[in-house]
């Protein structure tokens, strides 16, 4: 199946992650207007966009560009609802990295969540989603996810799942990065 012509829904027991659309921006303007939640947004290679909108204007502009990436098969953006609320909570974004170094080939999973619900919990739950989707979904070796230092319960989700450091600079400048290969996931 192709995921860019048809965008599936996964779910899990806490949460589920359905295609952006625009009838989510009020909700996720509550994420992307969060100064706490932002300082762990992974902005890296997005043309100087930190995710930091306080309008729903800005907000639903972001939602269209990501429907243009979708339709243009650059990534896939889905939205993170919490299933006991129905609540939009956040989103995800994932895409096939095609590059000219030892990355080459893997996928770049972002999370974005509000702050209220930035815990290992609900990390773990959308790493398992993507572990048993992403791999066969966007053809990728491996999945990278960056967590700056201060981002506690990201690490810890991280670390439980099996992502370990790269230890070195991704494109030679952006840090902070951890990676995930297939099969190695829970180990």
């Amino acid at each position: 199946m192709d995921i860019y012509k048809e965008c599936p829904i996964y779910e899990n027991q806490r949460i589920s992650l359905v295609q952006t659309t625009m009838e989510d921006a009020e909700e996720l303007l509550k994420c992307y207007s969060d100064e706490k939640a932002v300082e762990l947004f992974n902005s890296d290679n997005c043309n100087g966009d930190k995710f930091h909108y306080t309008t729903l204007e800005k907000m639903k502009q972001a939602i269209e560009f990501w429907d243009f990436s979708y339709k243009n098969k650059y990534f896939v953006r889905w939205t993170i609802v919490l299933n006991s609320t129905n609540e939009r909570i956040g989103t995800i974004e994932m895409l096939h990295r095609t590059a000219d170094d030892e990355f080459n080939n893997y996928g770049v999973l972002r999370i974005d969540l509000q702050s209220k619900h930035e815990n290992r919990q609900i990390i773990g739950e959308i790493l398992e989603i993507a572990d048993e989707n992403f791999y066969d979904a966007f053809d990728v070796e491996a999945i990278l996810i960056k967590a700056i230092t201060n981002a506690s319960e990201r690490i810890v989700a991280l670390h439980e799942k099996g992502y370990r450091p790269i230890n070195e600079k991704l494109m030679k400048i952006y840090d902070d990065y951890f990676v995930s290969k297939r099969g190695v996931y829970n180990e």
